[in-house]
């Protein structure tokens, strides 16, 4: 009995000292050399200052901005507490707050379908991109805010929107934060 005990200590501390430290060690090791930047989080800076992550949806306000998804994680966007609303689709409060979503963004473009993506929200409530219907949703609303051409927001659009992976997996998709920074002229 005292020999499997011995054995089973041992076993425990060399498992727990292999793969509790030295593999998320060794893991930690080859990201900060291989890719840094997204070992880190995938952060935007602007003139030596934090402005998001390419990986974190945030809110923008303003007819100046276009905005992402509507958020479900915690108190807006808030990526200490993700997570999807976890509604049914019978559930009355969801179908509130998505009739209640239509109903804003119909006011905004009457004369456009409102895109899926602009009224529900992704499985973790912090997804940062959004399809190209729902930027072109958008684009009136923009446009006119930042007194630019529809014609010449599309092309800032299209330039800034990033297709199927290997052409094959999942869909276009536009970087919220991304798109924003670039209409306010900033270099990242």
């Amino acid at each position: 009995m005292r020999q499997t005990f011995i054995i089973a200590t041992r076993f425990t501390l060399v498992t727990a000292l292999l793969l509790g430290i030295g593999y998320p060690l060794l893991i930690l090791v080859i990201a900060q050399g291989t890719m840094p930047a997204k070992a880190n989080g995938s952060l935007i800076s602007v003139n030596g200052q934090v402005v998001g992550s390419r990986l974190l949806a945030q809110a923008f306000t303003g007819d100046r901005y276009f905005h992402p998804r509507p958020p479900a994680a915690g108190n807006g966007y808030d990526p200490l507490n993700s997570g999807g609303s976890n509604y049914s689709p019978s559930n009355q409060k969801l179908v509130t707050r998505i009739q209640g979503d239509i109903d804003k963004l119909h006011a905004e473009n009457p004369a456009q379908p409102v895109p899926i993506d602009m009224v529900t929200t992704s499985g973790s409530g912090l997804d940062p991109e959004i399809s190209p219907a729902a930027v072109e949703f958008q684009i009136p609303r923009v446009a006119k805010a930042r007194g630019i051409s529809e014609t010449a927001l599309r092309q800032i659009v299209q330039s800034n929107t990033t297709g199927r992976t290997l052409g094959l997996l999942g869909e276009p998709r536009v970087n919220v934060l991304e798109l924003n920074l670039v209409l306010d002229g900033v270099k990242q």
